[in-house]
């Protein structure tokens, strides 16, 4: 896995939510041998043992289930363990949901009906952003103590926590959650991590505006998860196949940070190897 990566001329990578704990000595031993670099770790990484795919929301800090709470942050801190082991600097985290019932996918399937300016879906819209409104506060103060107790324990690892721009708007934190948080927990371990994808696809569905976000906090970012949307709600195309402003977007951001390329598996490697070469001549 890690070796078809590095032919594909990547000098480092991110361990996802989906590699499995029966992979990770394998990885170790590359690791060890002064093979590869790791910028990132997804929690939960390594999968848990009792889910069978890649499910980075199995268990969350927002749940009204005190075990699975508890599994979270287990899982979590067993990240950061293994982020240090493996010398990567960053962990990308997902702080949980507001429980209600999932909206984003709606949102867009009435966009693409050609239903984005009509009555219907302006009222639904409201209706949706009402009801999280309500719900929030008990979930965002969860998943803030959970925060606390997470970087304290980064800290002392020297690992960074990224806490990612989700896609789907019943999860947290919303971009306007997202300042408070990172004000409240006040470390330097701990600050933003922008995915392109889900960004832009909460900019189709004008919960924000991408361009406004980016510049608003780019100086609280640690890095990026990389890829290209096609309106209104597909992502995880190669970046340059989609409608993404990269050549807007990217001068917001310092050259030194990372940009992890998040792609589908449907992507073959003559378009990632094209994809790439068109990114290195635009943007070095």
């Amino acid at each position: 896995m890690i070796e078809e990566i590095l032919r594909l001329g990547f000098d480092h990578v991110e361990l996802g939510h989906g590699v499995r704990l029966s992979l990770m000595e394998g990885i170790q031993k590359v690791y060890d041998r002064g093979d590869v670099r790791f910028s990132s770790l997804h929690n939960f990484c390594p999968l848990p043992v009792e889910i069978t795919r890649a499910s980075p929301n199995c268990y969350q800090y927002t749940s009204h289930i005190a075990a699975q709470r508890e599994r979270a942050m287990k899982l979590t801190l067993q990240t950061i363990d293994w982020a240090a082991r493996l010398g990567a600097p960053f962990v990308v985290l997902h702080l949980g949901s507001v429980p209600m019932d999932p909206v984003t996918d709606e949102l867009g399937e009435m966009m693409k009906a050609g239903k984005q300016f009509s009555r219907e879906f302006t009222t639904r819209k409201l209706a949706i952003v009402r009801e999280r409104e309500a719900k929030a506060p008990l979930y965002l103060q969860r998943s803030t103590e959970a925060l606390k107790k997470i970087a304290a324990y980064a800290a002392e690892k020297n690992v960074h926590l990224g806490v990612e721009s989700r896609e789907a708007y019943e999860e947290l934190p919303t971009e306007r959650e997202l300042g408070p948080i990172l004000d409240e927990i006040n470390s330097p371990h701990v600050g933003y991590w922008h995915d392109f994808g889900h960004v832009q696809l909460k900019h189709n569905l004008s919960f924000l505006d991408h361009y406004q976000w980016l510049s608003s906090i780019k100086d609280r970012l640690l890095g990026c998860h990389l890829h290209d949307t096609k309106w209104p709600n597909q992502d995880h195309h190669l970046p340059g196949d989609g409608e993404i402003d990269y050549d807007r977007l990217v001068p917001l951001i310092a050259p030194e940070t990372f940009f992890v390329w998040e792609l589908s598996p449907k992507r073959e490697t003559n378009g990632i190897l094209a994809a790439k070469t068109r990114w290195l001549e635009r943007f070095g």
